[in-house]
């Protein structure tokens, strides 16, 4: 039950009805509009929000929802019910377009998602899970006609025109039209032109058309000078519209084939009127979904203007609103660039009445008619603008009394105006009813008004209705105090500043302020000291201590509310910190675990590889010794880097690179040693061969490519190259790359120490292949390293001067890697950075000797 009639129009409910309708794509949505009514059943209200939920979901979610052409054709398809009526082009075309929005709606709304669908224990999938299933319960039953919607294509084109190819009598007949009118034209023109040259008219007149016939436009005194009928004139009397002769019985050809058009075009809106005809009660109800989505659209579009939420609604009557604001006030707010102070209130079944008091102009009535239209707006099914954490519940009724009721025709003053509503409130109160009272008890003398209020008030509260009652009595006041269920609640004034804070707190009763209001408006100190003194000190000593209590309760609540605040931040800090480190430590493991995954990879495709081109070594007759050296440096070089998988940063590895170096110095220092001793045996020898290595080569020398022990034959001699051959391979190269060496010694040959076909054949195609640029950007460290050694190794064995590696610039960790280790390579020469208009320090350029 609502109380009283006027009740829409004194909570401000008229005007959310006028902001709904303004977004309503149709008519059908305004008349769904018009029909939203107060409900008390928890099932309806909740389906009528998760609809409104549910497409505001949908609205973010999907792009591709159909919203358009929401035409009411429902007049014009009921007519259809009669033999012998047709629909008119535009109404077919508005029925064709309406019909699939319809048809579009309910399959989109009937998809389902078959991944999500439930499975039973046994087993077997049960019913589909829909997206929207509030939405799709709509949708779910209504007919819709796609067979209708394709004939109809057939016969209307996207302009909504009956096609020529309607019917073929239809596209004779228009053929023949055509033909006809372009005769006519051409014979007009023809006439024109002959009236034109010999000046009968003016050169810029161009036929033109009078109750559908084509006539030529002349002056009165020339309509002797062209035979024709006078059809019409202009309205100054200058200009006469002559159908000529030759034209009059094409132009009356054109008039019945016109007129064979539009029967032919009527015969065919009759036959697809008798394919619509028996499917007419269906169409007019999917024509209901079309209104229910107007007006879901509508409720979504206002819960977006007003920030409001759909809640769940309890079984009970309960408010237990965070945050909430007046929907009409806040719009009105913000027009004026201010914004809405948000209210904080509770009932429940152990506090169902409220008691608010506090200075005039200070919120009360605005706080009671946020109450009364958020309650009636959630139970009509719309969204309310308060915070997701608020709680609501439903009323059975709704019982006001807000304004002034007096009336001259039913002899009521505003007081008996007052106790009418109170009797009527009494009759119907329940425990499920809301009360809303402004100024209670006002309008009458104040003692034996306030006695009549508290004993009407406890008349609500043994019948343990809910309510928010605002008043000044004091009387009321006390009553709370000594009610159980009844609650005090003040509208916060700062004393200081003279002015309202529209805030709502509850558990003191507030004071009404008379004399500070007083005293700020102007009115004179005598008048003020005067009504001190007629209501005693006590009173206002009092009334200054409730203030005071009031002021300092409002100060350690906000200081607790700060507090609380404080907590659940840094609550909210110490978890997210919690959380970060235990990814991190995850991550950190994967990251190791990968590592050391793709580091043993490259370890054992190494080894392959090394043992590869130690069997080439010693198919060239390689030294055994060199052979052991090469084995133990890349045995080192493989120690260090099973220790690198241990460092996940770029500057850990830097550094194991560094230790890697300096193991293999002192390796090398020991290497030394030993050599310098064999060195003294041999140094008459050498002393033999330096003295000839700055001599002219000739063909036929002994020479070695420094560095090396291999020894070959130079071939020939071109320019500052020559052919060597060593063994069985020969190889070109700069002169200053080579230096005289002794003949080996003559052994006897042995086949397994020559050089194989197959290795010469690799050793051609690697040459032929061979790329001097090798590019490592993007890669870790020890895959750069690893591909920067075999590509050394590749260059050296097939005998190139100069190749440059590409690592980038980046934070030069990979550069400095690259040339820590070519700068334990003997095969290096030099290694520097790349011109700068070549790439500069992203390329290191490296020349081999």
């Amino acid at each position: 039950m609502i109380y009283p009639n006027t009740f829409e129009n004194k909570i401000g409910f008229n005007e959310i009805r006028t902001l709904l309708r303004e977004r309503c794509l149709s008519s059908l949505g305004k008349e769904e509009i018009d029909k939203i009514a107060f409900m008390d059943d928890m099932k309806a209200i909740n389906t009528q929000l998760a609809r409104v939920r549910e497409f505001r979901k949908l609205q973010e979610e999907a792009e591709d929802f159909p919203i358009s052409y929401f035409f009411d054709v429902r007049q014009s398809v009921a007519r259809l019910r009669l033999e012998g009526t047709h629909l008119e082009e535009d109404e077919l075309f508005d029925l064709r377009r309406s019909m699939g929005t319809i048809c579009d709606i309910v399959a989109y709304l009937n998809r389902c998602d078959e991944d999500e669908a439930s499975i039973s224990q046994d087993g077997w999938k049960h019913e589909p899970v829909y997206p929207y299933p509030a939405l799709h319960e709509l949708a779910d039953g209504v007919m819709t006609y796609p067979q209708i919607l394709q004939r109809i294509d057939q016969i209307l084109d996207k302009f909504g025109k009956i096609r020529d190819t309607a019917s073929p009598e239809l596209n004779n007949i228009r053929r023949e039209l055509a033909k006809t009118e372009g005769s006519i034209s051409r014979t007009l023109y023809s006439i024109l032109r002959s009236a034109q040259s010999e000046g009968l008219i003016e050169k810029d007149v161009t036929p033109s058309m009078r109750d559908g016939r084509l006539v030529i436009p002349i002056v009165p005194t020339m309509k002797r000078k062209i035979k024709g009928i006078v059809h019409d004139e202009s309205a100054s009397g200058k200009t006469l519209f002559v159908e000529p002769t030759e034209v009059v019985e094409a132009n009356n050809r054109v008039r019945e084939l016109e007129a064979e058009e539009r029967r032919e075009i009527i015969r065919i809106l009759n036959e697809i009127a008798k394919t619509i005809r028996p499917h007419v009660p269906q169409i007019l109800a999917s024509y209901k979904l079309l209104a229910q989505i107007d007006m879901i659209r509508a409720k979504a579009e206002l819960a977006k203007l007003i920030g409001g939420i759909e809640p769940e609604v309890g079984k009970y009557p309960l408010i237990d609103w965070i945050e909430a604001t007046h929907p009409l006030l806040r719009l009105s707010l913000e027009k004026q660039g201010k914004k809405v102070v948000p209210l904080e209130i509770m009932l429940t079944r152990n506090k169902r009445m409220l008691i608010i008091s506090g200075p005039n102009a200070g919120g009360k009535s605005v706080c009671l008619k946020t109450v009364g239209l958020l309650q009636y707006m959630l139970q009509c099914g719309l969204s309310i603008p308060m915070s997701e954490r608020s709680k609501a519940g439903i009323f059975q009724n709704i019982l006001i009394d807000i304004g002034d009721e007096q009336s001259i025709e039913d002899d009521l003053s505003t007081y008996s105006s007052h106790l009418t509503n109170m009797k009527n409130m009494m009759k119907s109160a329940n425990d499920r009813t809301l009360i809303l009272i402004d100024e209670f008890g006002t309008g009458t003398e104040p003692q034996i008004g306030g006695a009549i209020a508290e004993a009407v008030l406890k008349q609500f509260c043994i019948k343990k209705a809910y309510g928010v009652i605002t008043t000044h009595y004091q009387n009321l006041k006390h009553f709370a105090d000594s009610h159980e269920g009844v609650v005090n609640g003040a509208m916060l004034y700062d004393r200081h500043q003279m002015q309202a804070l529209f805030q709502l707190q509850i558990g003191q009763p507030g004071s009404s302020f008379a004399i500070e209001i007083a005293r700020k408006i102007g009115l004179p100190e005598q008048v003020i000291h005067d009504a001190s003194e007629i209501v005693g000190s006590d009173y206002i000593q009092s009334d200054k201590y409730l203030q005071d209590i009031v002021r300092d309760k409002r100060y350690w609540e906000s200081k607790r509310q700060t507090i609380h605040q404080r907590e659940k931040q840094m609550e909210q800090t110490i978890s997210k910190y919690e959380s970060e480190l235990t990814d991190l430590e995850k991550s950190r493991k994967e990251v190791l675990a990968k590592a050391k995954e793709r580091a043993e990879e490259l370890f054992k495709e190494s080894n392959k590889k090394i043992e590869n081109v130690i069997r080439e070594i010693r198919e060239k007759q390689a030294e055994k010794e060199e052979t052991k050296k090469l084995r133990d440096s890349l045995k080192d070089f493989k120690e260090g880097i099973a220790d690198i998988d241990k460092q996940t940063e770029d500057d850990k590895i830097a550094r194991k690179m560094a230790q890697i170096l300096r193991r293999k110095d002192n390796k090398n220092k020991r290497k030394k040693e030993k050599e310098e001793k064999a060195t003294d045996a041999t140094s008459l020898q050498n002393s033999t061969i330096t003295q000839t290595q700055n001599s002219k080569f000739k063909e036929g020398d002994t020479v070695r490519i420094k560095g090396t022990t291999t020894v070959g034959t130079i071939e020939s001699i071109q320019d500052k190259n020559v052919v060597v051959i060593f063994g069985g391979l020969r190889s070109t190269t700069a002169i200053k790359k080579i230096e005289h060496a002794t003949p080996p010694k003559k052994e006897e040959p042995r086949p397994y120490m020559t050089v194989g076909k197959q290795t010469r054949e690799t050793i051609d195609s690697k040459k032929l292949n061979f790329k001097q640029d090798l590019d490592v950007r993007g890669m870790r460290g020890e895959e750069a390293l690893n591909a920067v050694m075999y590509f050394i190794d590749d260059a050296t064995l097939v005998g190139m001067s100069r190749v440059r590696i590409l690592h980038g610039t980046g934070t030069g960790i990979l550069r400095q890697l690259i040339r820590q280790y070519l700068a334990t390579v003997p095969a290096v020469t030099s290694y520097k950075d790349e011109h700068v208009q070549f790439g500069g320090a992203g390329i290191t350029v490296v020349d081999l000797g």
